[in-house]
């Protein structure tokens, strides 16, 4: 019924659509099963809006997503994210690792990421392990900065102590 094939045809064939009418098919009704593998993984790889967590909530406990976080206000626990945006109101006191993470606010604890901005109003008291780091002029910071090809993987971290080391003995 919607392909360009000729009018002598009937509507009801079984042989198999030509070329032309299945690319007509496609773009008439894009529900069938013939266009859909095609656009889920850009469907999977668009980002959304990122969680965003404002200046007058505080949480107590560890957040872990596979999507981006905005922190506006006060962690305390561990943080999980693909990207994640300590914003200059923000405190995190708490392991961080991201692919991505942005400082701007105040951090207590281990940072980890492919790639770690400090931005100029940054306060970090801890390690920063790091596959690239930019920390422009005025950011605070206090501790050790470690290169490594795969910050992310969990093993790799051994050779820094954590923050909190001194009551954990």
């Amino acid at each position: 019924m919607f392909s360009k094939s000729r009018v002598t045809e009937t509507p009801n064939r079984t042989t198999a659509p030509t070329v032309e009418s299945e690319s007509a098919a496609s773009i008439e009704s894009p529900k069938e099963p013939a266009s859909t593998p095609a656009t889920q993984p850009q469907q999977q790889r668009t980002r959304s809006a990122p969680s965003v967590l404002s200046s007058d909530l505080t949480i107590k406990g560890d957040l872990q997503t596979a999507g981006d976080v905005q922190i506006e206000g006060t962690v305390e626990g561990d943080i999980r994210a693909r990207q994640l945006t300590i914003g200059d109101t923000a405190t995190v006191r708490g392991e961080v690792l991201a692919d991505e993470v942005i400082v701007n606010g105040r951090v207590v604890g281990r940072l980890r990421g492919l790639k770690v901005r400090l931005s100029s109003t940054a306060r970090v008291e801890g390690d920063i392990i790091h596959k690239t780091i930019a920390i422009e002029s005025g950011a605070h910071f206090e501790g050790s900065v470690q290169r490594q090809d795969d910050p992310l993987a969990q093993g790799g971290t051994k050779k820094l102590a954590p923050p909190e080391a001194s009551s954990k003995e």
